[in-house]
């Protein structure tokens, strides 16, 4: 997935009103699931999710296998 594709992708799935869940894989096979809207920053190819607790997940736009969400079934 291209660096503009990661960051337009991210923002359309925050933006969305009301805001829906989604899960995001990355290579090896890690999931996580983005449950707030507030709760990912994307910049630049490059996003962080705080996970409850404020656990930061760091993770680029090459690291990127798969978004599943209602509207986000996408793979890279």
């Amino acid at each position: 997935m291209t660096a503009d594709d990661f960051g337009q992708l991210f923002e359309a799935l925050r933006e969305r009103s009301p805001f829906h869940p989604f899960t995001v894989e990355l290579l090896g096979g890690h999931r996580f699931e983005v449950d707030h809207a507030q709760a990912i920053v994307v910049r630049d190819g490059v996003a962080v999710f705080l996970r409850p607790g404020g656990v930061p997940v760091w993770f680029d736009h090459e690291s990127v296998t798969q978004v599943v969400g209602d509207i986000a079934d996408t793979s890279a």
